[in-house]
């Protein structure tokens, strides 16, 4: 059976209506990007025009750190609820027994959860670069613009996204409970950000060569993250352990 187009934007159309109907994910989606948004807009526009080189480095470094966050929670909380949210609804198995292949399965939900979270992503930080550039200080605005760190916070918004899915991803396949799932996919995403946090602070030099060299490891990352995935999605498993739940909860 050849990969289809059809049953893919099925899973998509699906996810998406099953994230709508959560309430815990909506006020997530929801809130979460605007306190991101709120904290660094405030530390931005709070300085002065005479301030410090240094001072102002360091909050335009830190301004650049906060959105890379809203690419990693969302997406770990929406794709933790992904699978194991399902099997307690009693929705996956019907799911897992139509003939659908694992590949266009996990597709679907991946990319039920990457578009708005992305698009999430790109929307506050754009939001964030307007209002500084309307509102700050004209020094602090020109630093924001020209920083080094925001050609590689708009290049690692879409990879951070793409890891925190796979790990949520795996680590739902693996839970037994939802709440489980998405703190252990919140901790699981954090290495990423790191790495993030350590270009973002300039640790090290946060050069085109550096940002680019970082991104080609972490999509490798993904895509072996992705393969990894696939390959440990026991659907047998799933609807198994599903039916024993059900069955222990319905004993009890």
């Amino acid at each position: 059976m050849s990969m289809s187009a059809a049953r893919i934007r099925a899973v998509v159309i699906k996810e998406l209506a099953e994230f709508r109907r959560n309430r815990f994910i909506v006020a997530t989606a929801s809130i979460l990007p605007i306190v991101f948004l709120i904290s660094p807009t405030a530390s931005i526009l709070s300085l002065k025009a005479a301030v410090a080189s240094t001072a102002l480095q360091k909050h335009v470094n830190a301004s650049m750190f906060l959105p890379l966050l809203v690419p990693v929670f969302i997406p770990a909380t929406m794709s933790a609820f992904s699978v194991v949210g399902e099997r307690e609804q009693g929705t996956l198995e019907p799911v897992l027994t139509t003939p659908i292949k694992t590949t266009e399965l996990l597709i679907g939900k991946a990319v039920a959860i990457f578009f708005p979270a992305v698009v999430l992503g790109y929307a506050m930080f754009g939001i964030y670069l307007a209002i500084v550039q309307i509102w700050a200080a004209a020094p602090v605005a020109s630093a924001v613009l020209n920083s080094p760190q925001l050609p590689a916070t708009l290049l690692f918004i879409p990879l951070l996204a793409a890891w925190a899915i796979w790990v949520g991803l795996a680590i739902s396949s693996l839970a037994s409970e939802t709440r489980v799932a998405q703190q252990l996919s919140v901790l699981a995403s954090l290495p990423a950000v790191g790495l993030a946090a350590l270009m973002s602070f300039q640790v090290f030099s946060a050069t085109f060569a550096v940002a680019a060299a970082l991104a080609g490891a972490l999509l490798v990352v993904d895509c072996g993250a992705w393969f990894v995935v696939a390959r440990m999605f026991n659907r047998e498993r799933l609807i198994t352990g599903g039916g024993r739940q059900s069955a222990t909860a319905g004993g009890t």
